[in-house]
């Protein structure tokens, strides 16, 4: 297998400022809530202008939330390339590999969690993150519907299986936040889908 090529040196440099931002934000946050904190305190934090900020961030909704939209990516292209063969409820936790990996890797699993607990904290950021969710289901259903042939308009069944499938990942991710990581979130994400899985076989 030809190796990946190796992220460039101005992306790399890139990814470590938005890092710093998130965990300066997340600071901020705690200590005077999310909606109080302005991006201009948030640049100041950092030592930039607001102006440098927006070269990193749109808002302050895109600081918190601008990475589900990176993984819903991944999870499509994930799902996309699961074998055509395969029980889609397996295709679907094989596709979730990717988050349980990302938000389990040691390096950022608390800031993850924190991150998290401050989404699920504050209505318009929890309606930001469900609209993602939503768009996500909306195009696994195309991927699902491309593999089965489709769907007739008033057949509910493939909305309703991925629906269940991205349900049992929130539900894994809102516990995974709230017991404090004391199980992974992939091992939750197995439960939540367990939970569910003798209905695709009944």
């Amino acid at each position: 297998m030809k190796p990946s090529a190796p992220v460039p040196v101005r992306e790399r440099a890139r990814r470590a400022v938005r890092e710093e931002l998130v965990v300066l934000a997340q600071a901020l946050f705690i200590e005077s809530g999310y909606e109080a904190v302005t991006v201009e305190e948030i640049a100041q934090a950092a030592g930039m202008s607001r102006r440098t900020f927006f070269r990193y961030f749109t808002s302050k909704e895109e600081l918190m939330l601008g990475k589900y939209d990176v993984l819903a990516d991944l999870l499509v292209e994930g799902l996309a390339a699961r074998p055509h063969d395969e029980p889609l409820w397996v295709s679907f936790r094989r596709s979730f590999d990717i988050v349980a990996d990302y938000f389990d890797a040691p390096e950022r699993t608390a800031q993850a969690a924190e991150n998290t607990r401050i989404i699920n904290a504050y209505p318009s950021l929890r309606a930001g993150l469900y609209e993602r969710l939503a768009r996500l289901q909306e195009r696994w259903v195309e991927i699902v519907c491309g593999r089965t042939g489709g769907q007739e308009p008033d057949d509910p069944r493939t909305a309703a299986l991925v629906g269940a499938a991205v349900s049992c990942l929130v539900a894994a991710k809102i516990t995974w936040a709230e017991c404090g990581q004391t199980r992974s979130l992939a091992e939750l994400i197995d439960a939540s889908m367990d939970t569910i899985a003798p209905v695709q076989t009944a």
